[in-house]
């Protein structure tokens, strides 16, 4: 029976990455006077690399005006990746960063059925709170009932870290939950922890191999295109069929 429902934030809450973190970043260097720009292009290449800090320090590499001292390089990040996550925050603020179709419904769902949720990401609490608090209230919190971050999971996805600690917060086991994901990394981080997982295609990963997926689509606001197939009749991805698809699930067995 499922128990919980565990999401995923950046890229499966929001468009945070293109529209959030790679201004950000870009914002943060112009503070610095840091001559580097990320693209939009370039910035889906470096999601290959999962965790900001580290984003910057594999960056510096194809940098010459880089530290050349690792030290050095350690800082720089730091006081980087802090600046972005305060222009991040007012970003934000300024309402730039909606959250994706659907995604309040299948919460609005959960709470009428009496379903747990938790979030298990690893970005920052800060960048968390920030998004959440906007568009879910200033006790956006008492909604989840685990908030696991980088703070309290330091490994990055496709480590299963985060899901594990989500998992052991809830006392529940991994067939009981189903993690909703839209990145290979994160797909493979709920896989390897035991969750079945859905997947819905954000903006920079609109295809990969899913074939491990409990369910893959483009939107929770739309049952065209999921495969398996949503119920017919359905107007978006609701608790309903997402249950469906774990009744299914060999995982969930």
């Amino acid at each position: 029976m499922l128990q919980a429902l565990l999401w995923d934030v950046d890229g499966t809450l929001g468009e945070t990455e293109r529209d959030g973190h790679r201004v950000a970043f870009n914002q943060a260097f112009e503070s610095l006077d840091v001559p580097w720009r990320w693209s939009e292009a370039y910035y889906g290449e470096l999601l290959s690399v999962t965790g900001g800090r580290e984003r910057l320090l594999h960056d510096m590499q194809r940098h010459s005006d880089a530290p050349s001292d690792e030290s050095a390089r350690r800082t720089l990040a730091e006081q980087l990746h802090r600046l972005k996550n305060a222009h991040y925050a007012r970003i934000v603020r300024e309402g730039r960063l909606p959250l994706r179709p659907g995604v309040a419904e299948l919460m609005s769902d959960c709470e009428r059925a009496g379903l747990r949720m938790g979030i298990a990401t690893t970005t920052s609490r800060s960048n968390v709170t920030a998004l959440l608090e906007q568009h879910l209230g200033p006790k956006w919190h008492s909604r989840f009932v685990t908030v696991v971050c980088a703070e309290e999971a330091p490994k990055k996805k496709p480590d299963p870290q985060v899901y594990q600690m989500a998992l052991a917060s809830l006392r529940l086991h991994a067939h009981e939950a189903v993690a909703i994901e839209d990145s290979p990394a994160g797909m493979q981080a709920a896989l390897s922890a035991g969750l079945p997982v859905i997947v819905t295609h954000s903006g920079y990963f609109p295809a990969f191999r899913s074939d491990a997926a409990l369910a893959v689509g483009s939107s929770l606001a739309q049952t065209e295109g999921w495969r398996p197939r949503a119920a017919a009749g359905a107007e978006r991805i609701d608790l309903s069929q997402i249950t469906a698809w774990f009744e299914r699930s060999p995982r969930a067995q």
